[in-house]
Formats: structure tokens, C-alpha cells, sequence
């Protein structure tokens, strides 16, 4: 990719109060052991609640529930022989796993890539902004292809069109963060984030199960509000801030173009893809079709059908990467095939490890009964204050966003915070979907602009090809603007959804019924 000069190494400026969070970030441990500390938390809180008899009453199934100590015989038998099935049985580890067994397959053979790369050559100026700002919304479908491959493109289709690189940057930086509340499609991480969602609610009702497009009509339309919102703050704001880029005399605006084989692969790509799309609508469309439940009405009937989506797109990216890789020459047999799937499950380690920590943590609280009595007696807590719903459902969107600042990863936070959230709302009323969906809200507005983001180092070095010298206080200061513009936004879409208690996506309501009021 043509760069503007070498990279330096130059001290980045200090920022007072984002000197302060980066020092404090830094001394934080890993996600698994922060997990880890929250563990021996919960024994000495199940121990202590145990002795005091602490309890509450399940108002949805009337049981009496009184709190275990984690270091009861019981429970120490239940940790150890249970280990595997605890483990193995953790929801979001069966279908983030699934998908990305597909996924990286595509994206290692080239596919992601190459899609991003038409799209924004073949872009006109006047619509740069908004088609980067969407692309990077839809990039939470390629893994990791949105920070790798759209933020430096970005760069260089801003540079091409004689405008500054950096903002290219931010502005591809900005969206593919709020790509975890604002995609226009569901995907990969409605799989992770509604994953943990199931068995939080599971502490109330055990029945409930998740539904893989919950949130779609709530981050379709966070889509829908991010890409216009974004436009507005890279043209008037950020573009004008950083002032005109000049070129240096030895820069060659431009980017790789697609070659032959790329482009016989992305039609081979979509043919494969026409033929997904249709063997699902047939499984859903057919006489007595599989993905369709004939015993219930409405809505639920399509029940089996949302659940199979991890399934289907599995299988869409599997089908479309292959047929990409046969047409690039980067499969050339079935045991190409393998490879590049056991790539990326090997590229998946690290989130297996956090499953392991967040699986152990869900069932402990499960164990003691501390998660469902913490839920029910705050719930008792909220409804004595007399302040309306939509108050404690804003207040997820700051709550996310502070955290943000120390906490990098989105399922590691909701992993910790859905347990108490997910059932205290569901107590009051509000289903599972539009609790996550305001979590997602949340955490798509400060992480980044946080030090403490696990891209924002690349993100930098990115930025230092185009501006040597270029520090973390002037990346901060390049993307805050979206961070502040995405809060509002963000805030005021889910005031609004509250307000107007809309469902989050097909078969997901606003209120939660009670299984004997369904």
C-alpha cells in the first residue's frame, strides 16, 4: 500500500484525563483473569449470602430461591465432574465457533478483501464517506478483514480523491466499532453477544432460548442513523480539523486493483451465494417445510428458521469462500479446504480460553442462586424508585461506554454485566433482545476512541504511514468526535425505541412474557 513516508517512532503526546485511563488500562489483567478475580468474588459472596440465609422468590416460576455457597460439597462436585459439559455446553462457544469456521475460511482465501476492495473503487468521490462508513458497519461479517483491510483502503481511496488520508481513517476506524450495534445484517457477532445473552435470562426463565436476529430491526436502524451521522461529523468536523493534505512529489494515489482472477472469483462467489439464499428460502418457503414450526402461529412459526440462521451463514460464507479460493487458485483441493478452516480455528484460541473463564463464571452464579436473588431483588430495588422504564434502559448505553474505557472486549463485559442486567429487566418487563440491544448500543461509542481497544495500536501505526509523528492523543482526538455524535445518536435511539416499545428484530418483542402468560 503507497505510504506518505516511513513509520516513526516518535513519543506520542500526553492527554491528562486519557493519560490517566491508558495508565490505568494498562495495569489491568487479561479478560481471563479478570473473570478469575470475579470468581473468587462470587465463592466469598455465595459463602457469606449462604450463612446469612439470604433468598427471594422467582417471581416467574414461584421457587423459592435461597443462596449456596460455592464451596458447599455439592457445588465443589457439581465444578469438578461437570467441568467438561460446562464448558462444551456454554451457548455462544457452539455457534461463534461455527461461523467463523466458515468465515475464515473466506476471508483467508482472499474473499472479504476483494469485496471491500470493489466496492470503494468503484465509489464516486461525492459518496466516498457514506459507501466507507457502511462498508465498515458490514465489516462485522468479515472478522477481522474491517480493521485490516478497510481502515488502511480507506486511507488510500481518501489520499486518491485528493482528500486527507487520516480521515479515511477515522472515519473507517469509527464505523467498524459501530459495527457492533449499527449492522445493517445480522451476523457473526449477534451469534457471540445473543449467545451470552441465553443463559443470563436462563437464571429466570429457563425456557427462554435465543434468537440469532433479535436485534437486526434495532441495529438496522442504528445503521440507518450511524451512516448519515458519521458523514456529517467526517465532512464538518474531523476533514476540517486535520486541514488540507497535500502529497508529497514521490506519492502515487491509487490502490491494488482487482486482478482477472479475483474478479471470475467474486461471480463464482456469488452464484454460490444465490444458491444459499435459495436452498434456505426453499427449507422456509416449501410444503412442510423443516425450518417452519405448524404447530404454533404467527411470528413463532418461523422460529425454527431464525435458529438455523448460525447454520446459514456457516454455510454461505463456507460455499462462497470456496468457490473464491477454486476460481483465485488459493484452493486447488479438498485438503486446501481444511487447512484453511483449521487456520481459523486456530486464529479462535483466544476466544476459546475466555469462553472457558465467562462458561465457569454464568454457571457459578447460576449455582449459588446469587445471580437470579441479585436480579429480582434489584428489580424490587428500580420499581420502588418510581422512575419510568425507559430510564433504566438508557442507562445501559453509559454504563457500556464507561466500561469501554477499561474493558476492550465487548463479550467479556456483557459477559460480567448480562448475569444481573439481563434478568433484573426481564423482571421488569423487558425482554432479553432489547436489553443487549442497548448494551450494544453502549459499546459502540467510547471503545474507539480507548487506548485500551485492541486495534488501536495498529490503528496508529496506519495512521503514522500517512503523518509521521502522528501520536495516540491525535488519534483520539480524530475519532472522538464520532465517539461523542454515536452516544447522542445512540441515547436517542434507545430513549425512543424504549418509548415506543418496538421489538428488537423478528420474534423479539419489547416486554418479556412469563411463560405462563405466552
Amino acid at each position: 500500500m503507497p505510504s506518505s513516508a516511513p513509520m516513526t517512532d516518535q513519543p506520542a503526546p500526553r492527554a491528562g484525563f486519557l493519560d490517566w485511563v491508558e495508565r490505568v488500562g494498562d495495569r489491568l489483567p487479561d479478560p481471563v483473569f479478570i473473570f478469575a478475580w470475579l470468581i473468587l468474588a462470587l465463592v466469598g459472596a455465595s459463602v457469606i449470602c449462604a450463612a446469612l440465609g439470604v433468598t427471594a422468590i422467582n417471581p416467574v416460576t414461584q421457587e423459592a430461591l435461597v443462596a449456596k455457597s460455592l464451596l458447599s460439597a455439592e457445588n465443589i462436585r457439581t465444578l469438578l465432574l461437570d467441568m467438561p459439559k460446562t464448558f462444551s455446553g456454554f451457548p455462544p462457544l457452539g455457534m461463534v465457533l461455527l461461523v467463523m469456521l466458515g468465515a475464515g475460511l473466506a476471508e483467508r482465501v482472499g474473499l472479504l478483501s476483494a469485496v471491500i476492495r470493489n466496492v470503494v473503487r468503484a465509489t464516486p468521490r461525492v459518496l466516498l464517506t457514506p459507501v466507507v462508513i457502511l462498508l465498515g458497519l458490514l465489516s462485522n461479517h468479515a472478522a477481522d478483514a474491517g480493521f485490516v483491510v478497510l481502515i488502511p483502503l480507506a486511507a488510500v481511496a481518501f489520499a486518491a480523491a485528493g482528500r486527507h488520508p487520516l480521515a479515511g481513517v477515522a472515519a473507517a476506524f469509527a464505523a467498524v466499532v459501530g459495527a457492533f450495534a449499527g449492522n445493517p445484517l445480522p451476523g457473526q457477532f449477534d451469534a457471540l453477544i445473543l449467545g451470552f445473552t441465553e443463559p443470563a435470562a436462563r437464571l429466570i426463565d429457563p425456557s427462554w432460548t435465543v434468537n440469532m436476529v433479535g436485534n437486526w430491526w434495532f441495529t438496522a436502524a442504528s445503521a440507518l442513523i450511524f451512516v448519515p451521522v458519521g458523514w456529517w461529523v467526517t465532512e464538518k468536523v474531523v476533514e476540517p480539523r486535520l486541514g488540507v493534505w497535500t502529497p508529497p512529489e514521490d506519492h502515487i494515489p491509487g490502490e491494488t486493483p482487482l486482478s482477472a482472477e479475483e474478479k471470475k472469483g467474486l461471480v463464482w462467489a456469488a452464484l454460490a451465494a444465490i444458491a444459499v439464499i435459495a436452498t434456505w428460502a426453499a427449507l422456509a418457503l416449501m410444503p412442510g417445510a423443516p425450518l417452519v414450526d405448524p404447530q404454533v402461529s404467527g411470528p413463532a412459526r418461523l422460529t425454527p428458521f431464525f435458529r438455523s440462521l448460525v447454520a446459514a451463514f456457516f454455510v454461505l460464507f463456507l460455499t462462497t469462500g470456496t468457490a473464491f479460493g477454486a476460481a483465485t487458485g488459493a484452493i486447488k483441493s479438498h485438503r486446501d479446504v481444511v487447512r484453511l478452516m483449521s487456520e481459523s480455528m486456530a486464529g479462535m484460541a483466544p476466544y476459546v480460553v475466555l469462553a472457558f473463564a465467562a462458561a465457569h463464571f454464568i454457571a457459578m452464579f447460576t449455582w449459588s442462586n446469587l445471580g437470579a436473588i441479585t436480579a429480582i431483588n434489584g428489580a424490587e430495588g428500580l420499581k420502588a424508585t418510581g422512575l419510568p422504564l425507559v430510564f433504566f434502559i438508557a442507562a445501559i448505553v453509559p454504563l457500556a461506554a464507561f466500561l469501554d474505557m477499561f474493558i476492550g472486549s465487548a463479550s467479556a463485559k456483557w459477559a460480567a454485566l448480562g448475569p444481573v442486567l439481563v434478568p433484573m429487566l426481564m423482571l421488569l418487563g423487558v425482554s432479553p433482545e432489547m436489553t443487549t440491544a442497548a448494551y450494544r448500543m453502549g459499546d459502540s461509542t467510547v471503545n474507539m476512541a480507548s487506548p485500551l481497544n485492541p486495534y488501536f495500536a495498529l490503528i496508529l501505526g496506519f495512521c503514522q504511514r500517512w503523518k509521521p509523528g502522528f501520536g495516540v492523543g491525535g488519534l483520539i482526538a480524530a475519532v472522538l468526535p464520532f465517539s461523542i455524535a454515536f452516544m447522542i445518536a445512540g441515547l436517542l435511539l434507545t430513549g425512543a425505541w424504549a418509548v415506543a416499545e418496538w421489538p428488537t428484530g423478528p420474534g423479539a418483542p419489547f416486554h418479556y412474557a412469563a411463560p405462563a402468560a405466552r
